[in-house]
């Protein structure tokens, strides 16, 4: 077993976090589930997820604007990504920039026949991905 894999990355949103992971030694990602934000603690749940998974890391995505600052957005995610710190402190947290990845997943979802309609249940799933295969790559 890779001693980095499985990573497990997040979607961050005020309704939905969208949550991915990598198998056991990293060649692939995929979905996971969406959690529903309002509907309890959603750090409950990925300690759970952390927990069944054996999880080794963690990506949480970042909203960059274009112009390559971080705005409020980003700022909510940080706080978030503080808490999920505080909760989880031995599970190394990395931020990933995740311009573009809810476009990218709409359109990935859209080539395999899902139109916007069904895609509400799974883009935060799929921008998860995005997310993952965006820090796999970078390293």
């Amino acid at each position: 077993m890779n001693d980095e894999h499985p990573i497990l990355a997040i979607d961050h949103g005020d309704a939905r976090i969208g949550i991915a992971a990598t198998d056991a030694v990293g060649i692939m990602a995929h979905p996971v589930e969406t959690i529903q934000a309002r509907a309890g603690d959603p750090i409950e749940r990925i300690i759970e997820l952390v927990t069944q998974r054996q999880v080794k890391q963690l990506v949480l995505g970042l909203p960059i604007r274009m112009d390559g600052t971080e705005g409020t957005a980003a700022q909510k995610v940080r706080a978030f990504g503080d808490q999920l710190h505080h909760a989880l402190p031995e599970i190394p947290l990395h931020y990933c920039d995740e311009t573009l990845t809810t476009v990218a997943a709409a359109d990935k979802l859209h080539q395999a026949g899902r139109n916007a309609k069904h895609q509400k249940q799974i883009i935060d799933q799929a921008a998860a991905v995005e997310i993952l295969n965006t820090w796999l790559e970078m390293r």
